[in-house]
């Protein structure tokens, strides 16, 4: 019996606010491949926000509407980052139904996981965590430290880790460590947060981009230089610190093992709770 419902495809949905949609949805597909278990990604859109960089026969194609889904069985649900984390979580249009959401995953789906400005919003919802603005743009790839060893999403990790990072905010450690439903899991090698889970075992919050193709870096860099003078490279991201060579892919099995042992966690619970 447990063998049989171990088998059975697992629902995930991403709730995909980048701007690139087809890529950010490519992205978490791979990252999720790597599972022995069967999975199928449904992707999830809001009522109150026409994206501006997918057109709107792609999004009617492959995406459903929050209020479509939120009756049907879902097993795990994943939020990604979008470029609004300047604005006040309250000026982002779609804030009100966002919320919705994770109200919604908070008590109806068994495992979230929320990435960069996604793992922010969805912090300051729940928790009431706020975001506060960097001195300058993290932007690059950077080596994180576990903490507790013993976590599962920890899995077969060394001491550290590498992952990407493309964000102007941060969220501050006194305040996570300040509240009793959240646990610092891993921090970067300056003390700042970088993966957060809640007590109940239901969230994951992860303030950087494990799932980023080895490319990614590289077009947001050439997207930005194309807008502005200013923009820094990609911190350990180019060999010989040189945009003219291709990117060095050093976070790839730190992000296949991270989403694998994400994924093999959320659907053992489902099993245990079936049983």
């Amino acid at each position: 019996m447990r063998q049989k419902m171990i088998s059975e495809e697992k629902k995930i949905v991403l709730l995909n606010l980048m701007p690139m949609k087809e890529e950010a949805a490519d992205d978490i597909r791979r990252v999720l491949s790597y599972s022995s278990v069967p999975f199928k990604l449904c992707l999830m859109k809001l009522r109150s926000h026409v994206p501006r960089h997918a057109s709107q026969e792609y999004m009617n194609r492959y995406y459903r509407f929050f209020d479509e889904m939120r009756d049907e069985r879902i097993d795990a649900l994943i939020v990604n980052g979008a470029p609004v984390e300047i604005l006040p979580f309250e000026d982002v249009d779609y804030w009100s139904e966002l919320c919705e959401v994770f109200r919604w995953a908070h008590e109806h789906v068994g495992s979230s996981l929320f990435i960069c400005w996604g793992a922010q919003a969805a912090l300051y919802h729940l928790y009431d965590i706020n975001k506060f603005r960097l001195p300058q743009k993290m932007f690059g790839v950077f080596k994180q430290k576990v903490l507790v060893h013993e976590h599962p999403v920890f899995n077969g990790f060394d001491s550290d880790f590498w992952m990407p990072h493309s964000r102007h905010t941060e969220i501050r450690r006194e305040d996570i460590e300040a509240n009793k439903h959240l646990q610092l899991l891993a921090e970067g090698e300056d003390g700042s947060v970088s993966v957060v889970a809640s007590k109940d075992g239901k969230a994951l919050f992860v303030t950087g981009h494990l799932e980023y193709s080895a490319t990614r870096l590289d077009w947001e860099y050439r997207r930005d230089c194309e807008r502005r003078s200013d923009v820094g490279l990609p911190v350990n991201y180019y060999q010989d610190d040189n945009p003219r060579f291709n990117p060095r892919f050093i976070w790839k099995e730190d992000s296949i093992r991270f989403f694998t042992n994400w994924f093999d966690c959320c659907v053992k619970r489902t099993v245990d709770e079936k049983t």
